[in-house]
This record gives structure tokens, C-alpha cells and sequence, in this order.
């Protein structure tokens, strides 16, 4: 405990000492809720810099194992096979990755890669039911792939779309939420071999629940718009579209399923970011791909809304917790019952990106648990965050053993799924000390961040590898310590 507490010092005390001197993934479809996302160009934003907020949803029993995929280096001629058995080329060298992996799940893995690029999605339903699959299909590598080969997020957005291209995406329908410190984009995919992608205006802000919010589209203006060439025409021969009576082509209107932009499980949780924000829309407004904020938005802004329950609105059935808990009484929130962890990526392109990208991290109830920086030039991940034996390969992912989701005291997300089902006991009770707790240690991350991040950056400039160490240190160090506290508080 000791040495605990000393990991944890370096990052609060440094400065002083310093100045001084699944269930399945077709359950996961199925139940369409799932996942939530707020992104903010670098010129909305209060300090210039990229931010991608991202709740992961994903209903039943879930496991969530932190690791880091090291770079790797490949022979030509090397192949890479799909999960229902597509073959294509091996590229040279892959990216250093944070992986976020659940075990059976076929969309809800999150990375973060050594370029900086941060990737995460939505489930979106389309109208597809009869569609064109190659191979067997692309599904759950998508987003490892792009994360893999990438190095902006751009490029990312391109990679994607050719591979569901080639292949056919299996799923329903799904936005892709990609960030690098320049740019952000929305990559919607669509049953088969049709997508378009949408990047954010530097100036604005985009929300993203579980439907596709891409609407009218530019192909001309490849700066801001990427799409397969056969869309339009595509959805006029499904009847989806008509150009004589339907004016400029809306993807949106022309490609989502019938009910998804209007479900109030859609409405109400795009609606709160809104109310957040406090911007002029009604529930049942059809909202926007982005706005221009009225302020510039602070990632302390978004870690506010990712606990949010709709308190204080017409919308929060629990009225303040006196009937009970959020989580039983509010139905579809921004922070709920499925969630399994929240993060808020800053992405800032005037420092070294090992440094200048920092994933905050929240395990299991965001609510609940202290948003923790985890720095992009990591390169190990604490004890405790994986589970030990597990994932030798990928078909471990497809088919993980059966014992996967037991419960055991030696992984961390065991003790933040507890604490979470000991606080929805009771909420309104037993809620007010944790939020003291949580917000007072994240006030002191956020303050003691620009110290560190000047030691660190001094460190860097004569020696990276023993820098990215200190950043190993303190990143393993807090995190353990919110594991450590929720152990401590749920007793």
C-alpha cells in the first residue's frame, strides 16, 4: 500500500517538491441502445485541442480488459484472415495500441495508437436487408484494422471504407467515431458495401447517439466528405431515394432504419448533451450533425455530462433519487445500466503526441469513478486490468472460455462493477460521498496536469524512453489507486 500511495504522489506531489526546487454481439445489435458519443473540432474547443467523449454500452454480463498491442513487423506476402474466413494482404508494420477489448463482442473494442489516433463506435440500424457480403464479411477487425495502419484520422476514415467495400460490413449499421489531433470523423457503415464519412467543422461539436446523424452530403468537397461512389445511385435503385421529388439527397432520410432517428431512447439522451450544452432544441426536434457551441467546451464539460442522468428535467423519474435510482427508474440515459466504461480522448497537436494525447478513462460507471488520464506514449498497463491466460489470439476474442465473465477479486473490473451494484442499492444515499471522492481527486488531476506534462516534456526532449517511463508510472499508479478505492468504498 505504501508504494501504493507513492506512485500516486509523484503525480500530486511532484509539482511542490518540483517548484520547490457480452453476452454476444447480436444481443449487442439487437438491443440498439448502445454507446454514446460527443466530439469537439480543435476550434470549439477551450484550449485548441480535439475532443472525443465515447460512453461504451453493451448490454449483459461484460468483461472490459485494458491492453497494450505493441507494434509488429510482418513479411511480405503475409495474410491476415477474417472471422468468417476473408483473406488480404498484411501491411509491413502495425501501430502500438491501447486496446479496450471485451471478450465475444463484435463492436464495442475502443484503441488509441501511437500516432494518436482514437477510435471508438455507435450502433446505427439501417434499412439494408438484402445485402452484398464478400468472404463472408468485415464485422469486428474493422476498427482494429484502421487503428492498426492508420496515423491520422483521415486515413483511418479511408482504410475503413475500402475494407467494407471489398468485404460487406455484417452488422445492422454503425458509426465510426475517429479522432486525431487535427481532425475528427463521423465513418458511417451501412449492411453490405455502402458507407460515407463526415468530418466535423473545426467549430463545432457533434452528438452522436444510436442513430446515423450524417445528412446532406458534398462529394465534391473531399475535405469534408468521403463516401463509396455507388451511394446515391444505390438507394435510388432501392426506391430509398428520388431525386425528382425528395430534393438533395439526405443519407440520413435515405439509408437509416424507420424508426431510429425518432425513438425516444435516441431523442432523450441526444437531447441531454443538448440541455447540457444549453442549447434551443426540443426533444422532438430531428437535431443537427453539429452546432457551433455557445461556449468553447473544457473535456471537464464532457466528463459532466457522461454522469449525467437528466437531474433537474422532466426527463429524471427518480426526481433528484428520492424514488429511487437513475439507473432503475430513467430508462435510456447518456450514463446507464449497460455502460461499461466512459472516456474523454484530448487530442492536442502542439505536443508530442506520447504526451499531448491523454485518453481519461473511466471504468464502469462514470458516475461513479474518477476519470483517470491514460497517456498515449504508454507502453504497459497496470496488474490487474487483464485477465491472465486469456486472449492468445484472436479466436480467443470470438470464442473466449466459458469462465470468461466469472467473477474473480484479481481483476480490476470486478471491484468497479461491484461498487456500481452497491451504489444502485441505494443510490441517493450512498451516491453524495462518491461524487465528493470522484470530484475532488479529478480536480487535482486536471490542475497538476500542466506541471507534470512541463516535467514530462522536459524529460522528453533529451530522453523519450525514460520520459514515456514516467508516464507509464503514473499513468499504472492511478489507476490502481481507483481500484484500491473501489475496494475500499463499497465495504
Amino acid at each position: 500500500m505504501k508504494k501504493l500511495h507513492s506512485l500516486i504522489w509523484i503525480f500530486i506531489v511532484l509539482f511542490s517538491i518540483q517548484s520547490g526546487f457480452s453476452q454476444t454481439q447480436n444481443k449487442s445489435e439487437i438491443e440498439g441502445f448502445n454507446c454514446y458519443t460527443i466530439m469537439v473540432g480543435k476550434e470549439a474547443s477551450d484550449d485548441g485541442s480535439v475532443l472525443f467523449a465515447h460512453i461504451e454500452d453493451d448490454f449483459g454480463k461484460q468483461l472490459v480488459n485494458w491492453y497494450i498491442k505493441k507494434a509488429e513487423v510482418y513479411h511480405e506476402g503475409e495474410q491476415i484472415e477474417l472471422k468468417n474466413g476473408g483473406l488480404f494482404a498484411q501491411v509491413e508494420k502495425t501501430a502500438k495500441m491501447l486496446w479496450l477489448e471485451i471478450p465475444g463482442m463484435d463492436f464495442s473494442d475502443s484503441y488509441l495508437n501511437e500516432y494518436g489516433v482514437c477510435i471508438a463506435s455507435n450502433s446505427c440500424s439501417s434499412r439494408e436487408k438484402d445485402p452484398d457480403i464478400t468472404d463472408g464479411g468485415i464485422s469486428y477487425r474493422l476498427r482494429g484494422l484502421m487503428a492498426e495502419r492508420a496515423t491520422t484520422a483521415r486515413e483511418a476514415v479511408i482504410i475503413g471504407g475500402a475494407l467494407v467495400e471489398q468485404f460487406g460490413y455484417t452488422g445492422s449499421g454503425r458509426t465510426y467515431s475517429i479522432v486525431d489531433a487535427n481532425e475528427a470523423w463521423a465513418l458511417s457503415v451501412v449492411r453490405g458495401k455502402h458507407w460515407v464519412a463526415q468530418r466535423i467543422p473545426d467549430n463545432q461539436v457533434m452528438v452522436l447517439p444510436n442513430n446515423y446523424t450524417i445528412q446532406e452530403i458534398i462529394l465534391e468537397d473531399d475535405e469534408n466528405f468521403l463516401a463509396c461512389p455507388d451511394l446515391i445511385d444505390y438507394a435510388i435503385k432501392k426506391e430509398w431515394y428520388d431525386p425528382s421529388t425528395d430534393g438533395s439527397f439526405n443519407f440520413r432520410k435515405a439509408y437509416a432504419a424507420e424508426n431510429s432517428i425518432t425513438h425516444p431512447g435516441n431523442t432523450s439522451r441526444a437531447w441531454g448533451a443538448y440541455h447540457k450544452f444549453d442549447m434551443p432544441f426540443a426533444q422532438d426536434d430531428i437535431f443537427p450533425f453539429s452546432f457551433i457551441p455557445k461556449e468553447k467546451i473544457s473535456k471537464e464539460k464532457l466528463m459532466d455530462i457522461f454522469a449525467y442522468h437528466y437531474e433537474g428535467t422532466e426527463l429524471d423519474i427518480s426526481e433528484n433519487y428520492t424514488l429511487g435510482s437513475p439507473y432503475e427508474m430513467n430508462g435510456s440515459m447518456i450514463c446507464g445500466k449497460a455502460t461499461v466504461y466512459g472516456f474523454v480522448t484530448e487530442c492536442r497537436n502542439w505536443l508530442p503526441v506520447d504526451i499531448g494525447t491523454v485518453m481519461w478513462l473511466a471504468p464502469q460507471w462514470p458516475d461513479i469513478q474518477p476519470f483517470i488520464p491514460w497517456y498515449c506514449g504508454i507502453s504497459k498497463i497496470p496488474d490487474g486490468f487483464a485477465k491472465q491466460g486469456y486472449l492468445n489470439d484472436l479466436s480467443d476474442h470470438y470464442n473466449p472460455p466459458e469462465d470468461i465473465h466469472d467473477h474473480y477479486d484479481g481483476h480490476a473490473f470486478w471491484s468497479f462493477v461491484e461498487l456500481s451494484s452497491w451504489v444502485n442499492e441505494d443510490y441517493g444515499k450512498r451516491i453524495t460521498k462518491l461524487r465528493k471522492q470522484k470530484l475532488r481527486l479529478e480536480k487535482k488531476l486536471l490542475k497538476k496536469q500542466p506541471k507534470f506534462e512541463k516535467i514530462a516534456l522536459k524529460k522528453y526532449s533529451k530522453d523519450p524512453a525514460s520520459a514515456n517511463e514516467m508516464l507509464n508510472n503514473i499513468t499504472s499508479g492511478l489507476a490502481t489507486y481507483s481500484w484500491k478505492m473501489s475496494n475500499k468504498n463499497k465495504r
